[in-house]
């Protein structure tokens, strides 16, 4: 097991625990973090169905009065009439100020049930249980939360740190071979943005990573937490540093947005992965990185069974992207703003880029 601390400027420390059997032992990892008020255990109808009763029975022996409270799977759960629907399921039951939502779920659930959080009664603790690695390592660290809109990605939402995370391994045994994929991408995004060393590391050991061994997998998902929160530490709300962890996201996000958010024919990993392809073709072409860095992140990237070219998640417009670029919430004055590498393990924030160049690395 693993503990690391996640802490900065306005934000109350709290620890993300890696580990096995951690939400079977609800009375020890999660009973010092809940007050005396309700709990609501958010999660998707499938996570629910695998995970849900071993918890719920984790919590009643710990005599923690909770509730289950169910979503559809999915990214179009992270939308305004799930986050009114949520909402008002938890003021029926009775929540008030002293409860605490715990989201036990993906990155849609932990984003729905962490803005819900932080709206209800202005602000009540969530905790955050993520079930796939993409949220192990990424979302359900540094409180963002956000819910999605026909502009685009994570357009509304807000910081709210969890009270704690429970990094549970066991729980990923359960996680189909694709979501097991997509969460790669989060992975290697860190080693390309801030750790060459890492990113050497996965070269040799990716395989073992997506196959769920044991020790490359703790290890993978415990260098990934550390990158972020050494960057949130500095940075919590992202007023600069913290921006390198878009890196591929302005691409990924476009993507996601022109696919449509109702169905799973384009994972938000399986974006990020190819956006970071994306943006290491960029540095390229702008002089900013060798062909022989792409090349390595092209194969890294393909060695963890994820996409290196635009074909395989769909047909999509170039100019279609470029203005769905222009209305991420990153841009400026509708101009992108994008995270592109000077090296493996380094990357800054770069602005105005032109739109022909955009158009080159998109078609």
């Amino acid at each position: 097991m693993k503990t690391l601390l996640i802490s900065g400027p306005g934000v109350t420390p709290y620890e993300v625990v890696i580990g096995r059997g951690l939400l079977s032992q609800a009375q020890t990892f999660l009973g010092p973090y809940i007050g005396a008020g309700r709990v609501v255990v958010v999660s998707d109808e499938t996570v629910a169905a695998l995970h849900g009763p071993a918890l719920m029975a984790a919590l009643g022996a710990a005599d923690i009065l909770a509730d289950l409270v169910t979503v559809p799977p999915g990214e179009g759960s992270k939308s305004m009439p799930e986050l009114s629907s949520l909402l008002d399921r938890m003021l029926g039951l009775g929540l008030d100020r002293r409860s605490t939502v715990v989201a036990l779920g993906g990155g849609v659930v932990g984003d729905l049930a962490g803005l819900a959080a932080a709206l209800f009664m202005r602000g009540i603790p969530v905790i955050q249980a993520p079930t796939t690695l993409l949220a192990q390592v990424d979302s359900s660290v540094g409180g963002k939360t956000a819910i999605d809109t026909a502009w685009g990605k994570n357009l509304i939402g807000t910081f709210h740190h969890p009270r704690r995370v429970l990094a549970d391994l066991g729980v990923l045994e359960t996680l189909p071979d694709r979501q097991m994929r997509a969460g790669a991408a989060e992975i290697l995004k860190a080693a390309m943005l801030a750790d060459d060393a890492f990113f050497d590391w996965l070269e040799a050991n990716i395989a073992g990573v997506v196959a769920r061994d044991p020790a490359a997998l703790e290890h993978a998902i415990g260098r990934s937490v550390e990158i972020k929160a050494e960057i949130v530490a500095e940075d919590p709300t992202e007023k600069g540093r913290r921006a390198l962890l878009n890196l591929g996201h302005t691409f990924a996000h476009a993507l996601e947005a022109e696919a449509g958010f109702l169905d799973d024919s384009v994972l938000h990993g399986e974006a990020v992965a190819l956006g970071c392809v994306l943006a290491f073709r960029l540095s390229e072409r702008l002089g900013r990185v060798p062909a022989q860095a792409v090349r390595r992140v092209e194969r890294l990237t393909a060695l963890a069974g994820l996409p290196t070219e635009i074909e395989a998640l769909g047909l999509f417009e170039p100019d279609a992207l470029i203005a769905r670029m222009a209305g991420d919430k990153k841009a400026e004055g509708g101009v992108p703003v994008l995270i592109l590498a000077d090296a493996i393990g380094h990357a800054e924030v770069v602005r105005d880029v032109a739109p022909a160049e955009l158009r080159a690395v998109l078609q």
